[in-house]
């Protein structure tokens, strides 16, 4: 088997860029429109087989350390390859230049209350953008794409290829435009001939009430330009809830836990709380016990998906003074003497205190 480095007549230290010279002036040469004779189409075929090794790194890295690949090919041509291209598969024509962006992650942190109400935030990201001196062309301004000379403007190259089926026509990628049927022949400066270049941009983010913690929500078409001014990819924001030091999250509703002192929850008071709708009286009837909760209609959270707030479910817990001076005890003593038909016991489950609401 020929050496691909002979075949083209380079060294085997080239560079890509010389690789590239030598196939695009020997297939000039040898195309078969320009010379249809048996040993010029064949001698094609071997330049066309050395160039789509060597031009790709991974297959040239393998090539120079002595691998190959099924039918002598480098290029990992096989029997995918074979019965596409024999039963008519394949790509058709030549692949569009321009590509869809890519889509990006973003994860964004809130706060409960921003979590209650929704918020709008504006975040700077990094991103591609469309190139504003060739804007998407690829090529610098003035100019613009040429017909691939050696496939024509098809995008493809045919050759024959000798298989278990005998002599196929097969179709691949020509390697001189790399399937797009047009070459460049100025890029642009300013992209490197990308049609997009990096910036940074404000993305302005309308997050509705009631998001939860991991969700993600989808911005259509505000991810990357793609290469050659491509279609933008899209944005998916991904949801951080921040735990609260006062509210915690069941639902959309909140919880929240009351502290009283004893004399508060025998003989009843009202309390004012801070919420996130501002200041709200709480009103601890007398009797209070611990574990009852009482209910703030519509002061939770938004609800995602239709109109209307979740409740705020206010937890009373009763607080026993730990360290009584002289004068206390005494006064507590007084009470029990008063109260002494009060006996600890064990409470009947259906007539236990857990679950007590009152409601607002």
């Amino acid at each position: 088997m020929a050496d691909h480095y002979e075949v083209l007549g380079i060294s085997r230290d080239a560079s890509q860029e010389q690789i590239k010279k030598a196939y695009r002036k020997l297939a000039r040469e040898l195309h078969p429109d320009m010379n249809p004779g048996e040993k010029e189409q064949e001698r094609f075929k071997l330049v066309t087989h050395a160039y789509e090794v060597l031009s790709d790194e991974a297959s040239r890295q393998q090539y120079d350390m002595g691998g190959s690949s099924p039918f002598g090919s480098s290029a990992g041509f096989g029997f995918g390859d074979i019965f596409e291209n024999f039963f008519g598969g394949g790509q058709r024509g030549p692949r569009q230049m321009a590509e869809r962006g890519q889509d990006a992650l973003l994860r964004v942190e809130l706060t409960l209350a921003e979590v209650v109400f929704g918020v709008e935030k504006q975040i700077e990201i990094d991103t591609a953008v469309i190139c504003e001196t060739c804007h998407g062309t690829t090529c610098r301004p003035g100019t613009n794409p040429e017909v691939c000379d050696i496939c024509r403007g098809s995008g493809q190259i045919q050759r024959q290829v000798r298989s278990i089926l005998g002599n196929v026509m097969t179709s691949a990628p020509c390697g001189s435009c790399r399937g797009y049927g047009q070459t460049v022949p100025e890029p642009c400066l300013d992209c490197r001939g990308q049609g997009r270049t990096r910036a940074r941009r404000t993305l302005d983010l309308n997050i509705p009430g009631g998001v939860e913690h991991g969700l993600r929500l989808q911005l259509s078409g505000q991810g990357e330009v793609g290469f050659a001014g491509g279609p933008s990819g899209d944005i998916y924001v991904e949801i951080s809830v921040r735990a609260d030091q006062f509210f915690e999250r069941d639902g959309d509703d909140l919880l929240a836990n009351l502290e009283i002192p004893l004399h508060d929850a025998a003989l009843g008071t009202i309390v004012p709380i801070e919420t996130f709708d501002g200041k709200v009286d709480v009103e601890i009837k007398a009797g209070a016990q611990t574990g009852d909760v009482v209910t703030l209609k519509a002061k939770g959270i938004k609800h995602l998906r239709h109109n209307g707030r979740g409740d705020l479910n206010v937890r009373i817990q009763v607080l026993t003074p730990v360290k009584l001076d002289s004068k206390e005890k005494e006064l507590f003593k007084k009470l029990a003497e008063l109260r002494k038909s009060d006996k600890p016991g064990l409470a009947k489950v259906n007539q236990s205190n857990f679950g007590r609401r009152s409601r607002r």
